[in-house]
């Protein structure tokens, strides 16, 4: 027997789990994952404060993400080409891309990540 189809509001708060995705002053955190019972999407909230930038990453699937606030620049450090990325871009990244998304002046907020999850992204959370 199946489960109920079910629709969850989440809030992007303290209760979900931090990724260590963060160089600088700034934060990652799950709010869409394996963990909570999504099979097919994760789904994460990024703060990053002026000058701070997420570690390298890479995966072997595609991601997505959308800026919902301030601006930098998203760099794939295999070939050093860039993006601006401003408020309400989106940007993707083929699978088994490189990229690091860099804060500008004012900050940089997105939600997004890979599809379906990596699971090599939550690792630490079962230690």
């Amino acid at each position: 027997m199946s489960p109920t189809p079910r629709v969850a509001v989440l809030d992007a708060d303290e209760r979900c789990p931090r990724l260590p995705l963060v160089a600088g002053r700034g934060e990652a955190y799950a709010v869409v994952w394996p963990g909570m019972g999504a099979a097919m999407r994760s789904m994460h909230r990024l703060s990053l404060s002026a000058g701070a930038a997420t570690l390298p990453q890479r995966h072997p699937m595609e991601a997505v993400y959308s800026v919902i606030g301030g601006g930098g620049t998203v760099r794939d450090p295999d070939t050093g080409a860039a993006e601006a990325l401003v408020d309400g871009a989106m940007f993707h990244v083929d699978p088994g891309t490189a990229y690091v998304v860099e804060a500008g002046p004012s900050g940089i907020e997105l939600v997004g990540g890979p599809c379906p999850a990596d699971p090599a992204l939550y690792r630490h959370l079962s230690a």
